[in-house]
């Protein structure tokens, strides 16, 4: 299929369908229940599971269907988190020494690990993945969920009470 790909009904009805385009009527409609973790996620990735399923269930943006691209979501997480750790242990490069033939130093080369370049893919497609599920600032932005509109926040009507002396 060219062009961009659609973005799920349930997601244009949260955002308020800002495009007034026809919502596809036929569209699957699964359950809104997260899948369990399959069990051969990394550690790392069943506590990320844990965290994120419980909140996009809650949202009815999780469901059994979705469950290879929120494993994958949540494994790619967990790559991300020991490529960043073993930065933070050993940092980014390394020297690699350049020796004369008569074993003299000549020169330092330094190389970057090759986790500074997967810790950069491996966030790269988070933000992605991120994005199906409404997990990043700006998707979150789009979305309007029924009835959050009549919750007043506290701050929010106290700067408004100010701001109108």
């Amino acid at each position: 299929m060219k062009g961009r790909k659609p973005k799920p009904t349930n997601l244009k009805v949260l955002e308020g369908n800002p495009g007034q385009r026809p919502l596809n009527e036929n569209e699957p409609k699964p359950k809104p229940v997260a899948p369990k973790p399959p069990t051969w996620l990394r550690k790392e990735a069943k506590k990320e599971w844990k965290r994120a399923a419980k909140e996009l269930e809650q949202l009815g943006l999780l469901t059994q269907i979705d469950m290879a691209t929120f494993a994958g979501y949540c494994q790619t997480y967990a790559k991300w988190r020991e490529a960043e750790e073993f930065i933070q242990e050993n940092g980014s490069t390394y020297e690699i020494p350049k020796y004369g033939e008569d074993g003299e130093l000549i020169s330092v080369y330094y190389q970057q690990y090759p986790q500074v370049s997967q810790a950069r893919q491996y966030l790269e497609q988070i933000t992605k993945l991120c994005a199906e599920f409404g997990m990043t600032p700006s998707s979150r932005s789009r979305i309007n969920l029924p009835g959050q509109q009549d919750e007043v926040d506290e701050m929010e009507s106290l700067l408004n009470k100010k701001s109108h002396k």
